[in-house]
């Protein structure tokens, strides 16, 4: 048993040993800080819900090697976005511009509530109409307790 555990501790220093230093961020702190910016306003296509500059998949370390590429070779930020939305088209945005392909993503969630409020409304005034008596004139009402009458009168 001493020896199983021995054993056990000797491969984990092993692969202790032989684990590499973390690489450094890019060799120029400008580029990398501009490549942060940028990044954190596109949204990784993997993901979906995070950022790129947050993300882990091998697209999004694609992407932030194309975008580093594209700040040394001089492009703008919005020269840079524009390359991104043309090749992915508005979703790699995580704010896309508000124009007639994208009113679903802006105004669908705002359609879809108010649908749910009306729909709400709408269950609950039937619901109403169902918990409230109907009301009887004259006729119905004496025809309703002779009946009463007649029921009683049996037992």
């Amino acid at each position: 048993m001493k020896f199983l555990l021995i054993l056990l501790l000797a491969l984990q220093c092993a692969v202790g040993a032989q684990a590499n230093e973390a690489a450094p961020l890019a060799e120029d702190p400008v580029v990398e800080q501009r490549l942060i910016v940028i990044a954190e306003e596109l949204r990784c296509l993997v993901c979906q819900n995070e950022s790129l500059a947050g993300s882990r998949s091998d697209l999004a370390n694609d992407l932030r090697r194309e975008v580093r590429t594209l700040i040394k070779t001089g492009k703008t930020d919005a020269e840079i976005r524009e390359y991104l939305v043309s090749r992915y088209g508005d979703f790699v945005l995580y704010r896309p511009p508000v124009k007639p392909t994208t009113w679903l993503l802006w105004f669908g969630p705002l359609l879809l509530l108010i649908g749910a409020i009306w729909m709400l409304i709408t269950i609950i005034k039937r619901a109403q109409k169902q918990n409230n008596p109907p009301v009887l004139d004259a006729a119905q009402r004496a025809k309703a307790q002779a009946l009463l009458q007649e029921t009683d009168s049996s037992k």
